[in-house]
């Protein structure tokens, strides 16, 4: 089993089991999306000694837990789940981390993007993510789904995509290459 040394920032003590299952790391729990300033000085305190991987949940709660952390403590490095990755084996579950298998957890840790703190050039614009069918299509939502489990960085809207590839410095060239393995049929 694989060992991290960087902390794992999980939502909850579901997470946490699972993860066990996984890979052989620390993990420390939000217990839920409202973050304390208590557990952000924990996470700027961890992120100085051993450094954090932020593993939410794909999901509304997931997103905001990740953008608190993101905004507070600059560096860290991100794992994303896709959708479809998180699902409950029974119906009325909810969506996450804890539902994953342990291969798709270790994938995830696998294909890490670290946040860049200084201001770079636009690398894709919005008329690229128009052209690519991203934004304002019938099918532009399950495109982005899509394009987001291609590129390891998660599900976001279409407001959000731009400062999504934005902030991990996804390439123009990996970005045309995962639009080219979407659906063809959808592309105006």
């Amino acid at each position: 089993m694989k060992k991290i040394k960087e902390v794992i920032v999980v939502e909850g003590k579901d997470d946490t089991k699972r993860l066990a299952l996984a890979v052989e790391a620390d993990t420390l729990e939000t217990n839920g999306s409202a973050i304390s300033k208590e557990t952000i000085a924990h996470i700027k305190q961890l992120q100085a000694s051993r450094g954090v991987i932020v593993f939410t949940d794909p999901d509304f709660s997931g997103e905001r837990i990740r953008k608190i952390i993101s905004a507070e403590v600059p560096g860290v490095k991100h794992a994303f789940l896709g959708r479809k990755d998180g699902v409950p084996t029974k119906a009325g579950g909810s969506l996450g981390v804890e539902h994953a298998s342990p291969a798709i957890i270790q994938a995830a840790l696998a294909n890490l993007y670290t946040e860049r703190v200084e201001e770079a050039q636009l690398l894709i614009n919005q008329s690229d993510l128009i052209r690519a069918g991203l934004l304002a299509g019938p099918a532009s939502r399950q495109r982005r789904e899509r394009l987001g489990e291609l590129l390891k960085i998660g599900y976001v809207n279409g407001k959000q995509l731009p400062k999504r590839l934005q902030l991990f410095q996804i390439q123009p060239a990996d970005f045309w290459a995962a639009v080219n393995q979407l659906p063809t049929e959808e592309i105006k």
